[in-house]
């Protein structure tokens, strides 16, 4: 099996992926770079069995149905402007679900400054399709929304400065190969540990593999039709040694 995790950011500057190479004993990175543009991201995923994104997939249902509304000076609209009713149009489903699991909100795909990044997510998934490769922002096909983060912290790691120090990196790659032997860093070690980008995306497909193994979590049935237009984050469930 092959996976794929992608880092995306606004722009090419900023975006990573890792490929992941998984076998009966190891788990081998066969690819990481950093600088992609959305065409090599579609060259990967055609041979990755799972495709990981480190973005929100879409927008919060509430907050697309207020914008259509606002936008036709709807009459019947009635926004009260309050903080409960802002919050409910900030966050998606699945923003609920991780702050129940993790105590942490994610940032609001609606309201925060990831909105730019989702911008070319939604542009990426579109190119994706055309490619061939379907898209179910539910996390149940091939492409799955992934919240690198919130998954380490739920395999035990202590991420502490991470995004920002290169030795916190380090400790953590030390934890990781300590933990799960298996993991194959090779020659990209030094990049893991050198950049914040590189490092998300192989966490990213660490995550990947989890949902692939159904090992994340998953919307209900009943919020299933809204995980599929507003996206789903699947956080890993169990150990990180339970992906070999």
């Amino acid at each position: 099996m092959l996976t794929l995790g992608i880092d995306l950011a606004a722009e090419a500057k900023g975006t990573a992926l890792t490929q992941i190479r998984w076998s009966k004993d190891q788990a081998e990175i066969v690819q990481l770079q950093l600088g992609v543009e959305d065409e090599v991201i579609v060259q990967y995923a055609l041979d990755s069995e799972k495709i990981g994104i480190d973005c929100a997939l879409g927008w919060p249902t509430d907050f697309v149905q207020f914008l259509n509304a606002h936008s036709a000076n709807d009459p019947e609209a009635k926004p009260s402007g309050d903080i409960d009713w802002r919050r409910r149009l900030s966050f998606r489903d699945t923003d609920r679900q991780v702050r129940a699991i993790t105590g942490r909100w994610p940032l609001s795909v609606a309201t925060d400054r990831l909105g730019m990044t989702a911008l070319r997510c939604a542009g990426l998934q579109a190119k994706l399709r055309q490619a061939g490769i379907p898209i179910d922002r539910s996390g149940l096909g091939r492409v799955v929304e992934i919240y690198p983060g919130a998954s380490l912290r739920l395999w035990g790691f202590d991420t502490a400065g991470y995004r920002t120090e290169q030795s916190a990196r380090s400790r953590l790659l030390a934890e990781l190969e300590s933990q799960v032997p298996w993991l194959k860093l090779g020659e990209f070690r030094p990049l893991l540990e050198s950049s914040t980008d590189a490092f998300d995306s192989l966490v990213a497909c660490l995550a990947t593999r989890a949902a692939a193994l159904g090992l994340a979590t998953l919307p209900e049935p009943e919020q299933l039709e809204k995980a599929r237009a507003e996206g789903w984050i699947a956080l890993p469930k169990g150990n990180l040694s339970d992906l070999l």
